[in-house]
């Protein structure tokens, strides 16, 4: 029994989130490391120390999702690519700094549990939103190939007229 196109696409779908998951949980650690390391070595307010943990992340995860995650997707048109990657991580940088910019600053929860805690939360709203904009318009899927059919018109001579039919007597 053979598999319908739809389980073949669910199955490159899951493989897919599986990868991104995977450069993206790397992230996420890159993100928290980077995040707690400038807050306990640095004087930087949170937020601060947030938007540059995040612009190593985003560093971090264009590499894993154009080698790793993306790699069979259009290589055509990199300066598009990259532009329209730092739009979108842009924008997921605005969510994912907004959710602890609002936390720190709007409710006064600035312990460092409490900002680990709405970091976390934050990536996690922005990554909803990163995957949908990388996958739709960043890392595009090349077209579907629709094979060829063999015959006489792939052969560099013309296609030889039909045989006409026989009468029977």
């Amino acid at each position: 029994m053979t598999m319908g196109h739809g389980a073949s696409r669910l199955r490159r779908t899951v493989r897919e989130v599986a990868k991104f998951g995977a450069v993206g949980g790397a992230g996420v650690l890159v993100n928290l490391v980077v995040f707690n390391l400038v807050r306990h070595t640095t004087d930087l307010p949170v937020v601060r120390a947030s938007v540059i943990a995040t612009v190593v992340a985003i560093v971090f995860n264009y590499v894993g999702f154009r080698y790793f995650t993306y790699r069979d997707r259009d290589k055509s048109r990199r300066t598009r690519e990259m532009t329209l990657f730092l739009l979108f991580s842009a924008i997921g940088l605005v969510i994912e700094n907004g959710v602890l910019y609002t936390a720190t600053y709007g409710f006064g929860w600035d312990t460092p549990l409490q900002n680990n805690v709405f970091k976390f939360l934050g990536i996690g709203i922005a990554t909803l939103f990163r995957f949908w904009s990388y996958r739709s318009w960043v890392f595009r899927a090349l077209p579907t190939q629709t094979p060829v059919p063999a015959g006489p018109l792939l052969r560099d001579e013309p296609p030889s007229p039909p045989k006409p039919k026989q009468q029977v007597p």
